[in-house]
């Protein structure tokens, strides 16, 4: 009987264990293992453009697992953009993101929750509950300013934000910078493949990169607007 008590913390601290194996090795698979050459930007490249009418889903599947996997998401993003255009790039990397998003935030929730639950004393235990409370405007502005967008995922999943405030803050969050960032790589793309080099002075041209120098800026801005 006298174990009885302790099984619930031994319980959690196991997830947890089972939670940092995955990273580190998750880590370690994608930038030290002898497949990393496999997740090289030519090589992600040329696997999705080799799966024909199934590219799409392919790339959407690669993403949400690079996002698990701590693959760079400038790196996934900038590689959308570049296989399917500004705009269907757009779409396909943000429903990637999103499903990414979801499942590392479900394994950190699964895995690190317990254990984190366990070492929040009566101090912690207000910012918990008051994530909770205010847990879409919380994730909303972490993903406004470019919070490290997969540790983060897998952070929230420690905490007591609502799945469905997660969901809908990150989709709100991301979909700006997201847009922005496909647009502009998009852009320069098109200008790319059809060779008209004259079209770098053209309207739409120079439109991708005002919005892209803008978005290096939206973190300041949001953190200015959140003081007024």
């Amino acid at each position: 009987m006298a174990d009885a008590a302790p099984q619930p913390a031994r319980k959690g601290l196991v997830k947890a264990g089972v939670l940092l194996a995955f990273i580190a090795g998750a880590v370690y698979l994608v930038r030290y293992s002898p497949v990393k050459g496999y997740f090289t930007p030519d090589a992600l490249k040329g696997f999705v453009e080799g799966t024909g009418l199934w590219a799409p889903l392919v790339f959407v599947f690669l993403y949400a697992a690079g996002v698990c996997l701590f693959l760079p998401g400038t790196l996934l993003t900038a590689l959308g953009a570049a296989i399917f255009g500004a705009y269907w790039g757009f779409v396909y990397v943000w429903i990637g993101a999103m499903i990414g998003a979801g499942a590392a935030f479900w394994i950190g929730r699964t895995l690190g929750r317990e254990f984190a639950a366990s070492l929040i004393g009566n101090r912690l235990r207000k910012y918990d509950d008051a994530i909770e409370r205010n847990g879409f405007a919380t994730v909303l502005y972490l993903r406004l300013i470019y919070f490290p967008f997969t540790p983060m995922n897998f952070g929230m999943g420690l905490t007591k934000v609502r799945f469905w405030d997660y969901v809908a803050g990150t989709g709100l969050g991301i979909l700006v910078g997201t847009f922005i960032f496909t647009f502009f790589v998009g852009t320069v793309r098109d200008v790319w493949l059809s060779g008209a080099w004259g079209e770098l002075l053209s309207f739409k041209v120079f439109l991708a990169v005002g919005l892209f120098l803008f978005s290096l800026f939206i973190p300041r801005l949001v953190k200015r607007f959140r003081k007024d």
